[in-house]
């Protein structure tokens, strides 16, 4: 990928995602959309990974078992955190030192962030789809990481800051700001779920250190609340009847679809995921999908797909009708837009 790309999804990267959200990652994105040697090392990420989140989560992951300095400046290592101005020349010389390393993560890992706060905007509509059809879901996730948001029916809610939903005794609070209509009625009756399939190309095992150890690398060093979420919501994660697969969704998810009883409401999601499939890839998956709806009727709820709007559709014999689409959310779910129509 030629450097002025890279650049540009660096500076992109630092102003939408990392902008009142990371001060680090803000600072160093845009020094390193400067820096021709670190963009050379960039070019070693996979074209199909968002390079800026890869290479700044490989550089978390190495830093959790070192003693460089660079720590210093990370809120998830140190309480008292060094100036973020005076980061970008330790964190240059961490990378060029650690370039054989680096390229290792880039062909190993994967950006599959398990932000288990979206279930906060997923929740709500399956709880609509529940209450409208009386049927238990069976939710299939589509680039499901560690699959913690197939549990999403088993975590606790908080909407601005008023409005609780309690489905658990453990402590995940799964708390966001809804910027739009008002929630649906049927929030306050938790779906009854029969079946939950998490397919990704690489799934997260959370039983292994080490894939333990790179989801939370995945987490930006000053989102502390994020980090705890994870580590709250794993106890109720290894209760749950939770099938992974390993594979491309889009060769799968019929066939999957085809092990779940017809008692049962189908459920496909994926949010942040399919930015990283080809175009002819997303197109691909519709069509699984109306395939799949000439046998049974089906919801699709998802972003980033043709665009960066949250969409939930309905499809059946074929035929795909708009449920609704709200406003691009933000990226770790703090806020949304609900809309009624």
């Amino acid at each position: 990928m030629p450097h002025t790309t890279l650049s540009r999804q660096f500076r992109i990267f630092a102003k939408h995602e990392c902008e009142g959200s990371s001060p680090l990652y803000e600072h160093l994105a845009n020094k390193i959309a400067d820096d021709w040697d670190l963009l050379d090392i960039a070019t070693f990420i996979p074209q199909n990974q968002p390079a800026p989140n890869l290479l700044l989560a490989a550089v978390h992951y190495l830093l959790a078992s070192s003693k460089d300095p660079l720590r210093n400046f990370y809120a998830s290592f140190t309480a008292t955190p060094h100036p973020i101005q005076k980061a970008f020349p330790f964190f240059k010389a961490f990378v060029l030192a650690h370039v054989d390393e680096l390229k290792i993560v880039f062909q190993e890992k994967l950006v599959q962030t398990n932000e288990i706060r979206r279930c906060a905007y997923l929740y709500p509509m399956m709880t609509e789809i529940y209450n409208k059809h009386q049927q238990p879901l069976a939710l299939i996730e589509i680039g499901a990481s560690a699959g913690l948001q197939l549990g999403m029916d088993h975590y606790n809610y908080c909407y601005n800051q008023q409005l609780s939903i309690t489905n658990t005794k453990n402590a995940v609070v799964l708390s966001s700001e809804n910027r739009g209509e008002t929630l649906p009625i049927s929030l306050t009756n938790s779906p009854v779920v029969c079946k939950r399939i998490g397919i990704d190309l690489n799934p997260i095992d959370l039983r292994r250190e080490e894939d333990s150890q790179w989801l939370q690398a995945l987490i930006w060093p000053e989102h502390h609340e994020r980090r705890l979420l994870f580590n709250e919501a794993l106890p109720i994660f290894h209760k749950l009847n939770i099938q992974l697969i390993k594979g491309d969704a889009i060769q799968l998810v019929k066939e999957l679809s085809q092990t779940i009883e017809q008692e049962a409401m189908l459920v496909v999601y994926h949010t942040h995921v399919a930015n990283q499939m080809p175009l002819e890839s997303r197109h691909a998956l519709i069509e699984q999908l109306k395939e799949i709806s000439m046998e049974r009727p089906l919801y699709h709820c998802y972003n980033n797909l043709f665009d960066l709007q949250l969409h939930q559709d309905f499809i059946n014999h074929g035929t795909v009708e708009s449920i609704r689409t709200m406003e691009r959310p933000d990226g770790h779910a703090r806020w949304f837009q609900w809309s009624n129509c």
